[in-house]
């Protein structure tokens, strides 16, 4: 079930990159982007704990 909220929460980020024009609002979207893509490269024992 997390692994496909990260999915989803991915392709929203993505959606609202090509959406957005304002930088600040970009910039957010960014980190949050950066932040649940490294988490789809953490190993299933960590999603557990």
């Amino acid at each position: 079930m997390q692994r496909y909220v990260r999915e989803e929460n991915i392709l929203l980020c993505r959606k609202l990159l090509a959406e957005t024009t304002d930088e600040e609002k970009r910039k957010i979207i960014l980190r949050l982007l950066a932040e649940e893509e490294a988490k789809e490269l953490q190993p299933l024992s960590a999603e557990r704990n």
